[in-house]
């Protein structure tokens, strides 16, 4: 998947579901396949977490085009191209590295750096960066959102980090293309598929109530 499919596919969907900790390719799946059910089709595994890289094929090897799967927590130029020559449909990462957004960018697969200031965002964007992961926005609010957003408006967002139903609907009522959900979301691998659906529904109508 190029750059610009991976950015549509996170644009239409509004969620990016990510996994971190104990997530392996079978839990993996059966997470996914509650999310794809209520519409959530963009994933993120975390390198941090239980065979992120396999997780991360097998969902791609499940679902194909339908699903938009990419790797988060990439820290580093040696772990991005292990996640590219994976098969990675895009790049996110908690921080703002030079280094790594150029490695991804020139494999011609979407990099999402981290950024939390008006410098970083800036920076990345100047690297050509087309999505702007802001993080850990939902600790800093709407409020510090909204600043960041008004002269900045040309910029792509995604905001990550302690975001809810709640501050979801916020963020993207604010401007935020998607928001980027962890734990609220899809729990610690333990949780059944009565509890994902519920929390995806919820999910899935607060991103819709924002975009009105």
């Amino acid at each position: 998947m190029d750059t610009e499919a991976a950015l549509q596919a996170i644009k239409s969907s509004g969620i990016v579901a990510g996994m971190r900790g104990a997530f392996p390719p079978d839990v993996a799946l059966r997470v996914a396949e509650v999310l794809m059910n209520e519409g959530i089709n963009v994933f993120e595994m975390m390198m941090n977490s239980d065979e992120p890289i396999a997780a991360m094929q097998a969902l791609k090897a499940e679902y194909g085009a339908e699903a938009c799967v990419g790797m988060g927590t990439v820290l580093n130029v040696e772990s991005a191209h292990r996640v590219l020559d994976a098969g990675a449909d895009f790049v996110v990462s908690p921080a703002f590295q030079a280094d790594v957004v150029t490695a991804v960018m020139d494999r011609g697969v979407l990099m999402g750096p981290g950024a939390a200031t008006p410098s970083e965002a800036v920076a990345a964007w100047g690297l050509g960066a087309p999505l702007i992961k802001l993080f850990p926005i939902g600790a800093l609010g709407v409020d510090y959102f909204t600043a960041i957003f008004g002269p900045l408006k040309h910029m792509t967002f995604m905001c990550n980090g302690a975001i809810n139903d709640q501050n979801a609907r916020e963020f993207i009522r604010a401007g935020a293309v998607a928001c980027g959900m962890g734990a609220w979301l899809v729990g610690d691998g333990t949780w059944s598929k009565p509890q994902l659906r519920s929390r995806a529904r919820i999910l899935v109508n607060a991103v819709a109530s924002g975009r009105q």
